[in-house]
């Protein structure tokens, strides 16, 4: 028999981080005269990793190296990514756009304005602060125009939340410390806080969060919103309502099937079954069904008590909303959906 898993994750690299290096190997081709080997970085919180160039090429006045991202352990769905950085003389300062595979900014909101390439602020600060460092070195002014670009980007973008947030064309350059930390869910988290900030920034009156795709759909097509009212939750409904107590919408619903709507009810603030069980004996007190006490699953619960089981989880969940907003004015409700999507009860 195979033993638990005692290997530490292995960590990774963010896409800005790897754009980073990819410029830093461009600029050295570009005013030094020559690619590097390797390339490293200390990155803001003094890390220093070291990429193999996967791509080289130079033209007249310019030049482009290119890294593979490396995300660790973390299941990313840019682990892999070719990250391509083009640099050429630009009209004054650092000037970034947006190459093949990665996208575009057209709704407010975000961290970066409208019509900017999707490269965040930190990335960013990263990439200028190689520009002025080499360019003293090398006697150069850093006046630099950095294009990047991700090879397939545009269609793992599909994969992201980028469409819903406005962002067209390809995936974003991310990263606030360089490092990718396995399985740390921040990724997913800001995800949540950016849906809900191009929501705002929108004047969306209403947002929703679900737990997966079937909720989603329900939830979307009852109350007819946009898909940028849509936020995949998945298990942080604790992440999604404490960003919103800060950012307030006036409306939430929250969204899922029964046994995380019950965790929800129970007091749970991360619905994943890694995490948090439904209490059992707790449930068959509040239906008032003693027999549920035994139930091994939520599903197996509902066979024996029936519809009035999934409206009793719709109240205790949105009960336990409205005491964790309860120092705003959001309005909340919960829908209670099966595992097809279909709406089993609604509480509001």
């Amino acid at each position: 028999m195979i033993g638990p898993q005692t290997r530490e994750l292995r960590r990774g690299w963010t896409t800005g981080a790897c754009a980073t290096a990819a410029v830093k190997a461009a600029l050295m081709r570009l005013w030094g005269g020559a690619f590097p080997a390797r390339v490293s970085l200390i990155l803001p919180r003094g890390e220093v990793p070291e990429w193999e160039l996967a791509h080289r090429e130079t033209g007249a006045g310019w030049a482009e190296a290119g890294v593979v991202k490396d995300a660790g352990d973390d299941p990313d769905v840019t682990h892999g990514c070719l990250v391509i950085a083009r640099v050429a003389p630009s009209g004054g300062g650092v000037v970034f756009r947006a190459g093949v595979g990665v996208g575009t900014v057209t709704r407010p909101g975000l961290p970066v304005a409208v019509g900017e390439a999707a490269i965040n602020p930190v990335p960013r600060q990263m990439m200028i602060a190689e520009v002025e460092a080499l360019a003293a070195e090398h006697g150069e002014a850093p006046d630099v125009e950095i294009t990047l670009s991700i090879p397939g980007g545009a269609e793992i973008a599909g994969r992201t939340w980028n469409p819903r947030l406005g962002i067209v064309g390809g995936l974003s350059v991310l990263g606030t410390t360089g490092v990718v930390r396995p399985f740390s869910c921040a990724a997913w988290i800001a995800s949540i806080h950016r849906g809900i900030d191009v929501a705002r920034a929108e004047g969306l009156d209403h947002v929703a969060g679900t737990t997966g795709a079937q909720s989603e759909r329900a939830v979307q097509a009852r109350f007819g919103l946009p898909d940028f009212g849509m936020l995949d939750m998945g298990d942080f409904v604790g992440g999604l309502v404490k960003y919103l107590c800060r950012h307030p919408v006036p409306r939430l619903t929250v969204g899922g099937g029964m046994a995380k709507m019950a965790k929800l009810g129970q007091g749970a603030r991360d619905l994943h079954s890694a995490r948090n069980q439904v209490d059992f004996d707790r449930l068959a007190l509040s239906c008032g069904v003693a027999d549920v006490a035994g139930a091994r699953t939520v599903l197996e619960a509902y066979g024996m008590v029936g519809p009035p089981l999934a409206e009793v989880i719709a109240q205790e969940a949105l009960r336990e909303l409205r005491q964790m907003v309860a120092k705003t004015d959001i309005a909340v409700d919960v829908v209670v959906c099966d595992r097809a999507g279909a709406i089993l009860a609604v509480a509001q």
